[in-house]
């Protein structure tokens, strides 16, 4: 099979530092390649992949030290290119939203888009009435909840590249955060479970432009306990240590998230979850296996206490079978074939949804 993979301009593919969306692309292209497929990938040109690779920007827009640049500008060039090479693939996948929408009515057919990010705002609804042609994929069913009526052709959890992961046998005594400070992802309530029960908290998260006052006013001044260490952004080399190293980590969200993927990137170092019961998490976490759902700081705290003594060899068996990017790889290889009408590819090591 032959499948374009179009992906956001806002971060490389892979992301340098912090970024959901194009890390779940470069995982997903390379174990497409590695099941024996054709992809080219419309991207950034520092993406590191193992698909062809189709440049459409010189770089990444976060990193792009120009001030001066158009979010809008760049992704109308590479829906461009993507348009006049469209009859060259049975599948062309998005990942840019509703974006392409008005230019592919034509073969919406042909097409398949996942939905990344919340689906909650005022506008959206009639995007989605308006462009029923195009099949949809949500990354968890609770994703769906406020577009029920929506094309949804399919629900497929993310995966990452196994190997990218070192799974640790033992946490090191601290607690840890990471991803991004905002209202939503609440570092706040981290950083009470964790001095409130005398542990140490490690904090790896970027500042958004956005949430610049939240982080000056009300994170900033309680990263001065001497039991919370703000470590700042970090990259896919550093993560394995940083997680790995954790006792738990704390993904203490007040948001429909629509996935979490740093909860999977903990499995894959062997480190349970504790999670509030929001969004995607009781489709993520597995209750007493992989981590624990709790309900409040009571919870959360009782919940870190336990951590140390699950298996951490079950955590990181559980993440190989459900959130590998060859599971994932093959999810989105059944839904291309249903969508298409081709056979079903029979890969080597088939892994269930």
């Amino acid at each position: 099979m032959k499948i374009a993979q179009i992906s956001p301009l806002y971060e490389a593919v892979p992301p340098k530092l912090y970024g959901g969306t194009e890390r779940v692309v470069a995982h997903l292209c390379d174990a497409l390649v590695e099941l024996g497929h054709e992809v080219v990938l419309f991207a950034s040109a520092e993406a590191q992949t193992q698909a062809e690779l189709a440049p459409v920007r010189d770089r990444a827009i976060r990193l792009d030290p120009s001030p001066l640049k158009s979010d809008l500008a760049a992704h109308m060039v590479q829906l461009a290119e993507v348009r006049r090479r469209a009859h060259e693939f049975d599948v062309l996948h998005f990942h840019t939203d509703m974006m392409h929408f008005p230019f592919f009515e034509q073969m919406a057919h042909r097409t398949v888009t996942t939905l990344h990010g919340r689906l909650d705002m005022k506008d959206l609804p009639q995007v989605y009435r308006r462009w029923r042609s195009f099949p949809l994929v949500s990354i968890s069913y609770d994703q769906r909840r406020p577009l029920p009526f929506a094309n949804w052709a399919g629900t497929v959890h993310h995966g990452i590249k196994s190997s990218l992961y070192r799974p640790s046998l033992s946490g090191r005594g601290y607690l840890a955060f990471l991803g991004r400070i905002s209202p939503e992802k609440r570092p706040d309530r981290a950083i009470a479970i964790a001095t409130r029960m005398g542990k140490p908290l490690r904090i790896a998260a970027k500042v958004d432009r956005a949430d610049q006052v939240y982080f000056d006013e009300k994170i900033e001044p309680l990263l001065h306990h001497p039991l919370v260490e703000y470590v700042g952004e970090i990259g896919d080399d550093r993560k394995s240590e940083f997680l790995g190293g954790a006792d738990a980590l704390l993904f203490p969200i007040d948001w429909p998230e629509p996935f979490g993927l740093v909860m999977i990137e903990a499995m894959a170092c062997g480190t349970p979850v504790i999670a509030y019961d929001c969004g995607s998490v009781r489709e993520v976490v597995e209750d007493g296996v992989t981590g624990f759902i709790v309900r409040g700081k009571e919870e959360a705290m009782a919940a870190a206490a336990r951590a140390p003594y699950l298996d951490r060899r079950a955590v990181r068996r559980r993440f190989e079978e459900r959130f590998s990017a060859i599971a994932m790889a093959n999810r989105y290889l059944d839904l291309y074939a249903r969508l298409t009408g081709a056979s079903a590819p029979g890969p080597a090591a088939a892994i269930p949804a």
